[in-house]
């Protein structure tokens, strides 16, 4: 926090840049086994968690986040039934996940469980579905869980996970890939966050080369907006066991019969268009 006392400032060093939010009070901290958690009012945003001096969410603008890494993977599968989450604590991805009535079973793994508590007490809208009995949340090592996992017994692995520091580094890697993989059925696909296009390309072309090497046949990275990121600007890859990219269910989701914020059709579409830097630093025309 500035030394007003008034703004909660992140730095990004690595990038010389930093973004704040005014703030009226602190709200609640806990050091659980594994980080720092905080929670902070904000004039404008609604209550923010900040995990280790990292913003992790705002009320205010979420939503943009967690339908972007769920509905465009949701509907680029032919039929999910079985989802895991890996991280995902504050909930919010997993509520989005239960508006698919054709969800079986959502399995949620994070290795904290203060940041769902946490989040149960201060962005209980992003907890509303943890009750739905197709959900199971586990607190546990996603990075374990998806080692000892079922061969081909996952549809969809959804990894929303911290930065690839701390807790979240060995999410980022081609050992974890290859867990994934090798859990998904052969129509399966993995979806993980990727950082900012804008500060992070060396991180996302990394990610993209490792799932490519661990046999991942296709790949689909999208771009949305996410002001309290670094950059203000972020994406989510999706990796496909076989096939290619060819599309979505866009009838279906034409016709979903759950309201969104952000995530239509028209936006599906959208996120897949890359600007020209991003297709010379990854090589793709």
């Amino acid at each position: 926090m500035s030394g007003d006392n008034k703004w909660f400032t992140e730095i990004f060093a690595a990038s010389g840049s930093a973004f704040g939010l005014a703030i009226t009070k602190k709200l609640d901290e806990v050091k659980s086994p594994f980080q720092h958690i905080e929670m902070f009012e904000t004039t404008h945003f609604g209550n923010l968690m900040v995990i280790d001096d990292v913003i992790m969410l705002s009320s205010r603008d979420n939503f943009l986040y967690h339908e972007m890494l769920s509905h465009p993977v949701l509907f680029s599968h032919d039929k999910p039934k079985n989802v895991v989450i890996i991280g995902g604590g504050d909930c919010g991805t997993l509520r989005e996940v239960l508006k698919h009535t054709d969800v079986e079973t959502v399995t949620q793994i994070d290795i904290d469980e203060q940041v769902t508590r946490m989040s149960e007490k201060y962005f209980p809208e992003l907890c509303a579905s943890n009750n739905d009995p197709r959900a199971t949340l586990k607190f546990d090592d996603g990075i374990k869980y998806m080692r000892e996992a079922a061969a081909e017994s996952i549809d969809v692995i959804i990894v929303d996970s911290t930065d690839p520091i701390g807790p979240g580094e060995g999410l980022f890697n081609r050992a974890f890939y290859d867990s994934c993989r090798k859990a998904l059925k052969p129509n399966g696909i993995l979806v993980q966050q990727s950082e900012s296009p804008l500060i992070h390309m060396p991180l996302l072309k990394d990610m993209r080369d490792a799932m490519t090497d661990v046999g991942f046949s296709a790949l689909q990275t999208l771009l949305f907006p996410q002001m309290v990121y670094p950059s203000g600007w972020w994406t989510c890859t999706l990796a496909r066991k076989e096939g290619q990219f060819t599309g979505f269910r866009e009838s279906d989701a034409e016709q979903a019969n759950f309201n969104t914020e952000y995530y239509n059709v028209e936006v599906h579409k959208a996120a897949s268009a890359w600007p020209n830097f991003m297709k010379k630093a990854l090589n793709s025309k």
